[in-house]
């Protein structure tokens, strides 16, 4: 019997050239592309598992295939000087922002506010903060979400698969446990190019992370 994915993004389904190119490329080295239209003007979509520097690159041909225009936090140093100056400007061609972790309070509440003032927006976060091992997700996004009542999209990079994803959204109630373990049943079974560096679907206590968790 014949199954028809709904959700999986082919050339006949996008718009321009540019998107059809980015299909290409992707199906080219092996991957596709799964996508359910975002479900309101604004929200955070959480990028998970983030374990390697190929999940940029096959994000960005993601973006591109989409035609959507997301935007996604950096550090400053890479918006700053000589770096700026070059990577920095491609960074912003593709939606990225400065941020600076190393600031007081305020991160979060000024993305928020950034976020509710825009006609369109949607922002990308890792919440892993690292390609590395942590042992847990940073909070920034659920805060976001919360002060802002935004829906929270789910994209994962599924490197056994050769899938990457953004069909699930939710909505954060404030119960943490509740929320959390929502989302690890969504992102369960899906695995990026090192398993071993993901951090488990959980949130580190906002006594000890304070607010520079975004």
């Amino acid at each position: 019997m014949l199954v028809i994915d709904d959700d999986l993004l082919t050339a006949d389904r996008v718009k321009t050239s540019s998107q059809r190119l980015a299909l290409w490329v992707l199906k080219l080295i092996g991957w596709r592309l799964r996508f359910k239209d975002l479900p309101a003007a604004r929200g955070i979509i959480v990028v998970y598992p983030h374990t390697s520097n190929w999940d940029f690159f096959i994000g960005v041909l993601a973006k591109w295939a989409l035609g959507l225009q997301l935007h996604f936090i950096a550090k400053s140093s890479l918006f700053e000087g000589m770096t700026g100056a070059t990577i920095g400007r491609f960074l912003r061609y593709l939606g990225g922002e400065p941020v600076r972790r190393d600031t007081s309070a305020g991160v979060t509440q000024r993305l928020a506010a950034t976020i509710q003032a825009a006609d369109h927006y949607w922002l990308a976060i890792t919440p892993e903060g690292t390609r590395s091992y942590r042992p847990h997700w940073r909070s920034g996004f659920y805060h976001i979400a919360l002060a802002a009542n935004l829906p929270v999209g789910c994209a994962y990079f599924d490197f056994a698969r050769k899938e990457i994803a953004l069909v699930d959204y939710v909505t954060m109630t404030g119960d943490t446990e509740v929320d959390m373990a929502h989302l690890g049943s969504i992102f369960a079974g899906h695995f990026g190019k090192h398993p071993e560096l993901a951090a488990p679907v959980m949130l580190k206590s906002d006594h000890a992370e304070g607010d520079k968790s975004a």
